[in-house]
């Protein structure tokens, strides 16, 4: 499958894993917006960073990741939901160096939040760190260290047509486990070159890596793109603006164009759309009956 997601455990060492490959999702990414050559390459990582976290965690609802600075490179979202669909986007600002490193990108006070957002309407919970000069990767696993207390090691690549992670975990200690399954399941991980990242089908590249090891590879699950945007949530936005703010953009344009930001779709609303937009919202009542 070339956009999926495929766990695999190694049998009796503490250790899981995730191996993530993005094809149609990622081209979807970027047949919508023209990046920047270097800003791909984080994005797609980031991308696969997604989906593999999203894979680990047991709730119902969307996890966005957000990298955030005062660098040329202003903000790089993407959004996974427990239903193996993801989307992504960035800001940034003038002509980016192709030879820029990842910190030099993002600026001296770069964050990295992951923001879980429960599908029940609960409350939103969000972590913060800073970012590590080293990439996603690092970032990730920095984040998992501190915010987690998980040992986490993640191996990722982007290139103009896929992006792909691995994942590896530490689990809680077993009865007698294998003590050295840590360290050899990450040694070996380190052999792993980007070019097979990406082109490698999972069982393939566990082999390469794993091939001395009993391991436990489970079914893949389908990625896919999807953005979550629609004419009723563009509409609750302008709600929120005011039918006020509403018509004095209408009297300057002729209409709201709402883009967005994530599948550049377009919404546009004219007077007639707007009026019957906030009319929806405070339904006309009936007039009370004489008994």
């Amino acid at each position: 499958m070339n956009d999926s997601l495929q766990r695999f455990l190694f049998e009796g060492a503490p250790v899981r894993g995730e191996v993530a490959h993005l094809d149609a999702t990622w081209r979807a990414v970027l047949e919508r917006h023209e990046y920047p050559p270097v800003l791909r390459v984080i994005l797609g990582e980031l991308m696969a960073a997604g989906a593999l976290l999203a894979a680990t965690l047991k709730f119902e609802g969307s996890t966005i990741l957000q990298l955030q600075g005062n660098g040329p490179v202003k903000l790089i979202v993407v959004e996974c939901t427990s239903e193996q669909t993801l989307r992504a986007t960035a800001k940034w600002d003038g002509e980016l160096d192709s030879d820029a490193t990842f910190d030099a990108l993002l600026g001296a006070n770069g964050r990295f939040a992951i923001t879980l957002v429960p599908g029940d309407g609960k409350q939103s919970y969000q972590g913060i760190v800073a970012i590590d000069p080293s990439g996603v990767a690092a970032s990730l696993e920095h984040y998992m260290q501190t915010s987690e207390q998980l040992d986490t090691r993640l191996w990722l690549a982007a290139d103009d047509e896929r992006a792909a992670g691995l994942l590896l975990q530490k689990l809680p200690a077993q009865d007698e486990p294998d003590e050295d399954g840590w360290n050899r399941a990450t040694t070996l991980a380190e052999t792993l070159t980007a070019p097979e990242l990406l082109s490698l089908p999972v069982r393939k590249l566990l082999h390469r890596l794993y091939h001395q090891e009993d391991l436990r590879l489970f079914e893949p699950r389908p990625v896919s793109f999807r953005c979550s945007c629609s004419s009723d949530r563009v509409g609750a936005m302008l709600r929120m603006l005011g039918h006020a703010e509403v018509r004095s953009i209408l009297e300057e344009r002729d209409t709201v164009e709402v883009t967005c930001e994530f599948c550049n779709r377009e919404y546009r609303y004219d007077s007639v759309d707007a009026e019957l937009l906030f009319a929806a919202a405070h339904p006309a009542q009936a007039p009370a009956t004489r008994q």
